[in-house]
């Protein structure tokens, strides 16, 4: 039978790209299944992981059911050693053709980025990129529009489905925007890492895994790039997502920004931590990029979070509200930062930042 994607009734599962490099499994992978563990629950279906490489270790394969997957289907070949586009796009379109999936979920980095358009466009099917929260059941997505939003969601009236409800940042993280694939399938997402939650490892399900050897048909002349070499560039990375504490400086510095910035830099070190900011800091190139928190930056889930003169706009708030501790100190008493804050100083930071790291610094040294 021929594939035919607006053929929504012959869809049925939940896919996840599970991605790995040089044969390890990426940690987006995990995060992706324990999201796609709830999805395929509340349609009661099969959640299965999709593995593309050459000699991946089966124990890492399997192991992707200990993170929710019931099936893993495992292609390998050599020609799938290194990421290719066409490679790996056709291997992944030849097999949704033939097994249906009705959601396939992708992480957005740097190769799901590039995957999932493809994908899409050769499927002839929608795409929403860069997505920060995901539903099938309305009453899940209900809730979460309470606590998101300014709609009267109890006054509201939703239409019953199970199209994938895929939320991402809009208009530069200003406005959240839902958006719905009704027509075609598979429903495909590529989901910020960081932003969904990693199950406890089940080492029961991961025993009952299924792992299917996928039949790969691929040859040399459906590739029309060669690699030639791959050349890995040293650089200092701030690992944000992976991070027990994160110190993040926002708008409150810019009477000094180096001195704000260097303030942070010492209280995270004392914490044992990284720096973050908010998109403000990085918007007027006080600091680079891949420091920023929020629904355009990073979302994190740390165990400390303080927050040094940021106002605690709504796209912040939603990178970060998730944390186990937030300290926010802040000149505004009335600042939002404070409704979500564990604690809250009201001062200058220029003032408060040097006395929180001194007395971190003693408790420290008294231990």
């Amino acid at each position: 039978m021929a594939f035919d994607s607006k053929d929504t009734a012959a869809f049925k599962g939940v896919w996840v790209f599970c991605e790995q490099r040089e044969g390890q499994i990426m940690s987006t992978s995990y995060q992706l299944l324990s999201e796609g563990r709830k999805l395929a629950n509340d349609l009661g279906v099969e959640l299965c992981g999709v593995v593309l490489g050459s000699g991946v270790k089966e124990e890492y394969i399997k192991a992707l059911g200990g993170y929710g997957a019931d099936r893993v289907y495992n292609c390998d070949h050599p020609l799938l050693k290194d990421y290719t586009t066409d490679a790996y796009t056709k291997v992944i379109c030849d097999l949704v053709e033939d097994k249906k999936p009705e959601i396939f979920l992708i992480g957005a980095t740097n190769i799901g980025r590039d995957l999932g358009p493809r994908c899409a466009a050769r499927l002839h099917t929608g795409l929403t990129a860069d997505c920060t929260h995901l539903d099938v059941d309305v009453a899940k997505y209900k809730e979460f529009l309470k606590t998101t939003s300014t709609i009267d969601v109890d006054n509201t009236v939703f239409e019953e489905n199970t199209n994938l409800k895929m939320t991402r940042p809009a208009f530069g993280g200003h406005l959240m925007a839902t958006i719905i694939c009704p027509r075609f399938r598979p429903q495909m997402s590529t989901v910020r890492p960081g932003v969904m939650q990693t199950q406890e490892f089940d080492q029961a399900h991961a025993d009952k895994t299924v792992i299917e050897q996928v039949d790969v048909k691929l040859e040399a002349g459906d590739i029309n790039v060669e690699i030639v070499e791959i050349v890995k560039a040293a650089k200092q990375m701030v690992d944000l997502i992976g991070a027990d504490v994160v110190v993040s400086v926002g708008r409150g510095i810019s009477k000094d920004p180096e001195k704000g910035i260097a303030l942070a830099q010492e209280l995270a070190n004392a914490l044992g931590g990284v720096l973050g900011s908010s998109r403000a800091c990085v918007d007027a190139g006080w600091i680079t990029a891949d420091h920023q928190v929020g629904q355009t930056g990073k979302t994190v889930h740390p165990r400390i979070y303080v927050a040094l003169g940021i106002s605690g706009a709504i796209q912040h708030k939603a990178g970060m509200q998730d944390s186990e501790c937030i300290i926010a100190v802040n000149k505004n008493a009335d600042a939002p930062i404070f409704e979500v804050a564990s604690y809250g100083i009201v001062g200058d930071l220029y003032k408060v930042t040097p006395m929180l790291t001194e007395a971190i610094k003693a408790a420290m040294a008294a231990k």
